[in-house]
Formats: C-alpha cells, sequence, structure tokens
C-alpha cells in the first residue's frame, strides 16, 4: 500500500448515475502530462484507488474491481485526481511504473511517453532532498552548505562548459552540460523556484 499525499476527491459530490454506476478516468502522466490511457471506476474502485494511492479500474468485462499492475507490476501511482465541471468525469495524474498498455507500449494510444518530463521528475527528486535531507545524498550536502555554494557551483560549472564546447569532444561537453543543468536546478529550488517560473518568466518576453 502507497502512502496518499494527494488530496482526495469527496465521492458523493460525483454524478456516478449519469453513466450507471461509472465514470470516465482519463490517466495522465504527472511528468509527461501525456495521456495514458482511459478507465472506468464505480464507488468503490474509486474508494480504493484513493486509499491505496494506486489506481483501480471497475472492469467492465470482467464485473470486477481490477488495479492496474496487479498482474504485470505496472502499477499506476496517483500523484492528483480532479473532477471535470460536471462532476462526471475524473482526470487522474499519475506515476506510471513501466509500460501502461497491456502491449508493452507506453500508453494505450501507442504513443512513445519519453522526452524533457524527465526534468521534472528530477526537479522532485532533488526537492525531496531538500526538505528531507539525507546525509549520503550530495544534493542534501549542497543545500546544506548554504546558498553561496550553490551558486558557486553552477559558475564553475558553466566555466566547465564553456571551455568543452571550444572542443570536439561531444561526451565532455554533454556531460558538462548534465552537470550544469543539475546544479542549476538545485540552485533554482535553493531559492525556492522552479523550472515553470523560468518558463512563465520567458513566455512574458515572447512578443
Amino acid at each position: 500500500m502507497q502512502t496518499t499525499t494527494f488530496e482526495s476527491i469527496n465521492i458523493r459530490s460525483l454524478d456516478f448515475e449519469k453513466g450507471e454506476g461509472l465514470l470516465p478516468v482519463i490517466i495522465q502522466d504527472d511528468g509527461s502530462q501525456k495521456v495514458l490511457m482511459l478507465g472506468y471506476m464505480n464507488t468503490e474502485a474509486l474508494q480504493k484507488t484513493q486509499e491505496e494511492g494506486r489506481v483501480t479500474f471497475y472492469s467492465r468485462s470482467k464485473k470486477r474491481l481490477w488495479t492496474k499492475g496487479e498482474t504485470s507490476g505496472n502499477f499506476l501511482t496517483v500523484k492528483a485526481i480532479a473532477k471535470d465541471c460536471d462532476n462526471d468525469t475524473l482526470l487522474i495524474k499519475v506515476e506510471p511504473v513501466g509500460p501502461v498498455c497491456h502491449t508493452g507500449t507506453d500508453t494505450c494510444f501507442n504513443e512513445k511517453n519519453k522526452g524533457i518530463h524527465f526534468l521534472s521528475k528530477l526537479e522532485n527528486v532533488i526537492q525531496n532532498r531538500k526538505n528531507n535531507p539525507d546525509g549520503g545524498s550530495y544534493t542534501s550536502s549542497l543545500f546544506k552548505k548554504g546558498i553561496n555554494k550553490v551558486a558557486q557551483k553552477v559558475g564553475e560549472e558553466a566555466v566547465e562548459l564553456v571551455i568543452e564546447a571550444k572542443d570536439d569532444n561531444d561526451a565532455l561537453f554533454l556531460g558538462e552540460a548534465a552537470d550544469l543543468m543539475y546544479h542549476y536546478l538545485v540552485l533554482l529550488a535553493a531559492k525556492d523556484h522552479g523550472l515553470e517560473d523560468v518558463i512563465m518568466e520567458l513566455k512574458k518576453r515572447q512578443k
């Protein structure tokens, strides 16, 4: 059983009657925002989902509850639940453990669920190291040393990236680029900001 950290939905506020006891449920990756699949829930499935923090559907063919991943191990860990304006559809944001579709693909729409969203997951890890320091974590040690040290590391990595940019060694260049990105994310977290804040600032500059 997972530890639930999301805000639960009041089951009584939902209109199950419209769908003859079932609600359509859109499953979306919390990191990539990619739509992964569509399923259905009755009240029991939703209650189980909220209690355990893993998505459980109602199977219309088998006429029973089924937890996604109960056979494959590819569970859907719940990150957020929202209802639509008519209270008859749910949107559940998840962290998938492995491929979502039973065919082995990332999504039930045969789409790849990969990309820059990894940065969102990395931001979450960094924030967790800040909020829950780990004595063996390099990230936690950076936060412990203070903002001056974090900012210094960003400066150092930026210089090293510039140096590698002048050569033709792609491996070293990408390695320094990764180091700079990581320390940049740590600096943002130290200042209580994230990539979304930077994106919003960039959008303000669009003409």
